[in-house]
């Protein structure tokens, strides 16, 4: 018993000292420490303590960057000895938190440059070559991208390319490549440097956000997810991949309240920060969906900030849908995505257009490996269904979750939920709305996208009641020698009206109401009393001097509306020799030459009916 019991000891303590090793090993580097004054302290207390601090540990405290001003963040030099005085001394009271600002940096992918054997920084890799992938974009590499493939990209791109999104890139900054040329950009910001041009002197960050949304069928390199998303720009890590957590923190923030959508984060850490999880949860709180990398060293855990609740922590894949060897697993990761395998060549890591900072920055395809090349394309996908109106950032995760292909063994949870899959993704966001595409098709099935069915006939009706409108001025133009009058509202309305058959336009339908009433109620007089049968043949009771001469025997004795009448008669006159020449068709008569005589025999009738309405009359008003 005695044996057991030191037994049972010895393993506890075993098992202490194992945990605290690890979690000793899990705090962190710093060089800086992180002071968040109180909100609620008057701004002379901070002065104050500031100076305090100046004074008795000859550091001086400065805000973390000119946004720090609101949230009264401080940074001040120091290790672990200086931060347990501070967390110690009487100024602890007037702080929200001490922390260590730690140093995150980016889960390192392995490098290598694809040239494809011509100068990549012009535009050369142009072609019109068709891709590998039926149906894809016209991008001549793109058939070199299988990551794209296996998240079934092009099932999406049917409904989505995530138009109007806003991706914010906290990374090493974005440079504008020639593959990023077509690509939409905010604003952004530099941390590092603390300006507004975030431009990227390592290489990585330009790369994720190829991945998220380079130009695509621009007949150019390579494609991107979210093609028609907006990139906005953050750069939190140096030229080396490093920087800290204050710089994160406030890349977020700004990231919320500038608009931005999504946040991807290809980068991480051992060390939890207070600080980078209350920016985390503001973000949230606003409507923003958070995406990270869950690291590159093989174990069981991701880092920060993936592992946190409110963001999407990500795995990596290799081209066989495995998860890659570097990848790392367990708590934390909550989905799995692309990230490549470099190993057995550039071929099986994911390939995009960045610069290659050991060459001047210039532009060059890529091939990389890492969760930080995953995570990315779970921002894409997130983007795109944002873009179909899902607004909540935790619907969003369920439903990238939801839509995963999931892996049945998955005892150590290499996989998350399961594997991205972009198509299901988005025909899970749009159950049970209807969408622009769905709508346009219904019209393309229905035959509603077809001219002829909104204008009756057509441009083919249109024109020739456009050369009646137009014969009716050339003939009253020509008969003014014979007719006395000279030109007034009253004769030009008549030549309107009557020379397009007393109504200018045809039926305009609507979907599937029955046409007979609308056709009826927009159709020429000519074409009454055949409307309902459906025909386009001219009633010869209308297409004569009828109306004309009822016109004007009403009108004769109106000093101004007479010569209405008289411009009908013109017009009406014109209407029928267009009609002869053009489209004869008559009921009861068909479309010979009786239809035609009949027609020219009533345009002679009008004329000389408006020759005696207008005899003895010098003007018109």
């Amino acid at each position: 018993m005695k044996k057991f019991f030191w037994f049972c000891l010895f393993f506890l303590g075993l098992f202490w000292a194992l945990s605290n090793f690890q979690g000793l090993a899990a705090k962190g580097n710093f060089e800086t420490i992180v002071l968040d004054f109180r909100d609620n302290i008057p701004a002379a207390q901070i002065q104050a303590a500031v100076a305090e601090i100046s004074t008795k540990y000859h550091i001086e405290p400065h805000p973390n960057s000119k946004f720090s001003a609101s949230d009264h963040v401080y940074i001040i030099k120091g290790d672990r000895t200086v931060l347990n005085q501070i967390k110690k001394s009487e100024l602890a009271k007037y702080t929200e938190l001490i922390e260590p600002n730690y140093i995150y940096g980016l889960p390192e992918p392995i490098k290598g440059g694809y040239q494809a054997n011509v100068a990549v920084p012009d535009r050369s890799l142009k072609n019109n070559s068709t891709p590998n992938f039926t149906g894809g974009p016209n991008d001549p590499l793109y058939s070199k991208q299988w990551n794209l493939h296996n998240i079934n990209i092009q099932a999406a791109w049917k409904e989505t390319k995530g138009n109007g999104v806003t991706v914010a890139i906290i990374d090493t900054g974005v440079t504008q490549v020639p593959d990023l040329k077509d690509t939409k950009f905010v604003a952004g910001y530099d941390f590092v440097n603390d300006r507004v041009e975030a431009t990227d002197d390592n290489g990585h960050g330009t790369h994720v956000a190829g991945t998220i949304a380079q130009s695509t069928n621009n007949n150019y390199g390579v494609a991107g997810i979210a093609y028609e998303a907006k990139i906005m720009p953050l750069k939190v890590l140096s030229e080396t991949g490093g920087g800290t957590i204050s710089d994160i923190a406030e890349a977020i923030k700004f990231a919320a309240d500038n608009g931005a959508d999504i946040i991807n984060m290809s980068l991480g850490g051992p060390g939890e920060s207070k600080l980078l999880e209350e920016a985390i949860n503001y973000a949230h709180q606003k409507g923003v969906l958070i995406i990270a990398a869950a690291g590159n060293s093989n174990q069981n855990s991701a880092g920060y900030p993936a592992r946190y609740r409110r963001v999407l922590g990500v795995s990596a894949l290799d081209a066989s849908g495995s998860k890659a060897f570097y990848s790392n697993f367990g708590a934390g990761v909550d989905i799995s995505a692309p990230g490549g395998d470099t190993r057995q060549g550039e071929t099986g890591g994911i390939l995009q257009n960045t610069i290659d900072s050991d060459n001047d920055g210039k532009a060059i395809f890529a091939a990389y490996q890492g969760t930080s090349m995953a995570s990315p394309h779970v921002a894409g996908v997130a983007a795109m269904i944002k873009a179909l109106g899902v607004k909540n950032p935790d619907e969003i995760m369920a439903i990238l979750k939801q839509s995963s292909r999931a892996v049945e063994e998955d005892p150590f949870n290499h996989y998350g939920a399961g594997q991205l899959n972009a198509g299901d993704a988005v025909q899970l966001a749009l159950r049970g709305k209807i969408t622009f595409n769905d709508f346009f098709r219904w019209l393309r099935d229905n035959g509603y996208l077809n001219p002829g069915f909104w204008i009756d006939g057509g441009a083919i009706a249109l024109l020739p009641k456009i050369l009646m409108v137009i014969g009716s001025y050339l003939l009253a133009w020509f008969l003014k020698n014979y007719l006395p009058f000279t030109w007034g509202w009253s004769l030009t309305t008549g030549l309107i009206v009557g020379s397009s058959g007393f109504f200018p336009l045809r039926a305009v339908y609507i979907f599937d109401l029955p046409q007979w009433p609308l056709r009826l109620m927009s159709s020429s007089i000519p074409e009454l009393g055949n409307i309902i049968q459906g025909t386009h043949a001219l009633n010869p009771m209308f297409a004569s001097v009828m109306i004309p001469f009822i016109l004007i025997a009403l009108f004769l004795g109106h000093r101004d509306w007479k010569w209405f009448a008289i411009g009908s008669a013109i017009g009406v006159a014109s209407c029928l020799i267009v009609s002869a020449i053009i489209s004869p068709a008559l009921v009861w008569f068909g479309s010979d030459i009786i239809a035609r005589i009949f027609l020219l025999v009533n345009a002679g009738l009008c004329l000389g009916l408006a020759k005696l309405a207008s005899k003895g009359e010098n003007q018109i008003a």
